[in-house]
Formats: C-alpha cells, structure tokens, sequence
C-alpha cells in the first residue's frame, strides 16, 4: 500500500524540477495525479499517466479554471501542492516594478488563486494543501527582498487558512533551502562554490528535489494528520549556524 492510496492530487508548477519530482513520487504512492504549469507536461504524461493541464497561476481565472478541470477528470480533489514559483537575485534598490510585482504575483498570489480554487472542492471530503515556502521567507535572503517576502507570506498565508480550514482541511508549507533543480544549475555548475556550500551546510551536500518531494508526500499522507499550519523547513540544517556565537565559542574551545 501507498501512503497517497486513492488521493486525487494536484501539483501547480509541476513540468519540472520539485513539482515534477512531487508528482512522480506521489504516483509512486497510489495517487492519481494531475500538474498545472504555464508549460505542458507532455513526458510526464506519457511515462506515469499523470494529467497535464496548462495555466499561469497569475491568471486567477486560468488557475480556478485549470484546477476545476483536473478536478474533474480526476474524480475529485484531495491534495493540492501550490508549488509554481520564481526567483530572482539583485539589490533591492534595482528592482523593477514589474519585477516586483512578477515575483509577488507568481509566488503569493499564486499560492493565494491555488487556496481558493481548491477549498469549494475539498469541504465536504476534506483534503490536504501543501505550499512551497522557502527558507528565504523564514530568515531573509540579500538581493532576494521581492522573493523573501513573497515566500514570508505564503507562510503567513498558510497558517491563516489552517486556522479557517481546520478541522476538514489540513494547511502547511514546505520551506526548502537550496535545491538542485535546472535554475540553481548555474551557480552549482561551479564546483568551487558548490563545495564551500555543502562544507557550510551540516548535512554535506545539496538538496534534490526528491528530498522535498518526499516531504511534501508525508505532509499530504494519513501520517501527518495532526500536522497543520506548519512551515517545515527542509534545508540540510544550513540555517543553523551562527556566525557571530560560533566565531566566539570555537575561540573558547580551542587550545590558546
């Protein structure tokens, strides 16, 4: 048996990267599953059956129709993993408007159209929603201002609607660090950086997209049914040191 048996899920953003991998794995769990994304998921649906249904989530119309759709085909609604998202990285100072407002439209309001498409869908048999934070939105990032508090609302945002919810519905966030998709491929291409990275994060290396995708399963599974308005962080712990305190302590327990 599957922890997602007879779940009808629905992944945003998932043609790739970690909705990809999300959608994969909860096949892998005895879901039926559909993805949304602003590109169509045509390898995903001819390798697992997985439904591909094509929406920018900006579009609050597009996004509710879309979700309604692969609702629909799929014999109802049960999971939904608000996951589409963009980044960018400059000094605050130089952001565009349109910038600015692409980020908190794709990122929030994203998440937001996700949420209220899904509740009518889900009152009467319950279900689970599952959106994609970032650790960005639990301590901020430099030069990443418009996706830092974009992702703080979605967490925000998360805790409110499984205040409303509850007890039917079950609402939490997954906050990932860095991940190893397409889009970090730049920077982790190069393998100085990419080896002072996993020599700063205490677990050693970098995460994939298979480890957010396993976490995102166990938040929408039976196992985690008392879990709600939560924002799990899931970042190889690279949050945790502190550079003032460890500077100071190390020079204590160290031989002079």
């Amino acid at each position: 048996m599957g922890m997602l048996d007879g779940e009808h899920a629905i992944v945003t953003g998932g043609a790739s990267g970690i909705g990809r991998a999300t959608a994969r794995r909860m096949v892998e769990e005895g879901a039926t599953v559909a993805v949304i994304d602003v590109d169509a998921a045509e390898e995903l649906t001819a390798e697992q059956g997985i439904l591909s249904f094509v929406a920018d989530v900006r579009d609050p119309e597009a996004c509710t129709r879309a979700i309604t759709d692969a609702a629909d085909a799929l014999g109802g609604l049960t999971v939904l993993f608000n996951n589409a998202g963009v980044g960018a990285a400059m000094p605050l100072h130089k952001y565009s408007d349109a910038e600015w407002s692409r980020l908190l439209d794709v990122n929030l309001a994203g998440t937001f159209h996700g949420i209220r498409a899904a509740v009518p869908l889900m009152r009467e048999q319950g279900g689970s929603i599952v959106n994609h934070a970032s650790v960005s939105g639990v301590r901020p990032t430099r030069f990443e201002g418009p996706y830092s508090a974009a992702k703080a609302g979605v967490i925000s945002l998360t805790m409110d609607a499984a205040l409303e919810y509850a007890p039917k519905i079950r609402v939490n966030c997954v906050s990932p660090g860095l991940v190893e998709t397409k889009l970090t491929a730049v920077v982790l291409g190069d393998p100085g950086l990419r080896a002072k990275i996993e020599e700063a994060t205490p677990l050693g290396r970098i995460g994939t997209p298979d480890d957010v995708a396993n976490l995102v399963v166990f938040l929408a599974s039976p196992l985690a049914s008392y879990i709600t308005g939560q924002s799990v962080v899931i970042d190889g712990g690279s949050v945790l040191p502190n550079p003032q305190a460890d500077a100071i302590l190390q020079w204590f327990v160290q031989p002079h």
